[in-house]
């Protein structure tokens, strides 16, 4: 099965973080519009969650963000087959 006749992936879409400033994390999706990601209290208050969001910005990787909520994905594409 491909990725893209898996009803389940359509809830999940790639987004590369943009912008890092406390409290927020600014992503661009695939499709070219810019959210703000929801994140979790814990994540605020995490130093190696900033830490790390900062690398992936810099990197310029590709994240997996819920669809609905703009919030990041502890899983990937994959988990979702």
């Amino acid at each position: 099965m491909l990725i893209d006749d898996n009803p389940q992936i359509h809830t999940i879409t790639p987004a590369q973080i943009t912008k890092v400033f406390y409290p927020y994390v600014i992503a661009k999706t695939e499709a070219g519009s810019y959210v703000n990601l929801n994140l979790s209290d814990q994540e605020r208050k995490d130093p190696l969650f900033w830490e790390s969001i900062a690398n992936i910005a810099k990197a310029k990787l590709w994240v997996p963000i819920g669809e609905k909520f703009h919030q990041l994905l502890a899983y990937d594409w994959t988990y979702a087959m």
